[in-house]
């Protein structure tokens, strides 16, 4: 069986997980997050604690109760604590500026790169060189982080770009003669 299928999910106080036919619901005072139930895998709840098991002895079926287990843990601290994601610009005149729900990044085009923010997705410039994205769904909070960072991403020779807070970036050597 999954290792990480095994271990079972505890449901903090203040959020309240409903589980049906087709779906397992959690919500909590960040949102309301759902999952579509897998026919593979069973889960139960018992004491404030959440238990998957496979259905049957197949691969795929122990695959899918690892995997569901971590999804379900996932909308747990998700509308409980919440996930955050922290991208720095680094290079000459490069700045963000968000409002509201829209983020306008100037990073070297000869036009501005606007992003709308999905529903549920809160973004803060504290300096015009950071960017943090908030959310309860870490899958939408690591996307978006994502698709802001391949606007520019970081150049090996100087390492102007979009860059992760704690990423690293590799500066290659220049061509000597």
């Amino acid at each position: 069986m999954s290792r990480v299928g095994k271990s079972p999910v505890s449901i903090p106080a203040g959020v309240d997980v409903s589980i049906k036919d087709d779906q397992i619901s959690v919500k909590g005072t960040g949102g309301t997050l759902s999952l579509a139930q897998n026919a593979l895998v069973k889960v139960s709840s018992n004491e404030g604690k959440l238990s998957f098991e496979p259905i049957n002895d197949s691969r795929e079926a122990n695959a899918m109760s690892g995997t569901v287990r971590q999804l379900v843990n996932n909308m747990v601290l998700g509308v409980s604590k919440g996930f955050e994601k922290k991208l720095t610009l680094i290079g000459v005149g490069f700045k963000a500026a968000a409002s509201g729900a829209k983020l306008n990044l100037s990073v070297g085009f000869s036009h501005p790169v606007n992003f709308e923010m999905p529903a549920g997705i809160t973004v803060a410039t504290p300096t015009p060189t950071e960017i943090v994205i908030k959310g309860a769904d870490r899958q939408v909070v690591g996307q978006l982080a994502a698709e802001i960072r391949a606007v520019r991403p970081p150049e090996p020779y100087k390492g102007k770009g979009i860059r992760y807070a704690d990423e690293k970036v590799v500066i290659k050597e220049t061509k000597k003669k």
